[in-house]
């Protein structure tokens, strides 16, 4: 890995940190978190306060491939906001606190988000 690889990935990291000190999941109100590698992306919601996570969708299930495989990254990300959106709507959670996870609010960041407000959940 190059130096200016290992920046990047330092700079990010900071960037979670320093936003994590004020955004916190509680069980009214959890944290939507957002992982993203070069290929795929996980969504999570989370309860801080109880240390749960309350449900998860990722690009890399096998349901998921099977019906998005042929989309682009940005269209497969804006799928999974919906898919989070909806199994959140079936565990009564109505609103979420939006973590990038230290990502760029650009992209497929971006996708997901919109697709998660589309689906109804409110951030």
């Amino acid at each position: 890995m190059t130096a200016i690889a290992k920046k990047r990935i330092q700079s990010r990291i900071a960037r979670h940190a320093r936003v994590r000190k004020s955004v916190v999941g509680t069980a009214e109100c959890p944290r939507l978190a957002v992982r993203r590698s070069l290929s795929h992306m996980v969504a999570q919601i989370i309860d801080d306060e109880n240390n749960k996570s309350l449900a998860q969708v990722a690009t890399t299930a096998k349901e998921f491939q099977g019906k998005f495989a042929e989309m682009t990254k940005t269209e497969q990300a804006k799928q999974l906001g919906l898919q989070i959106a909806e199994i959140a709507k079936s565990k009564g959670i109505e609103s979420v606190v939006f973590d990038r996870g230290g990502y760029i609010y650009h992209g497929r960041v971006q996708a997901l988000a919109e697709g998660a407000r589309e689906g109804g959940l409110k951030f």
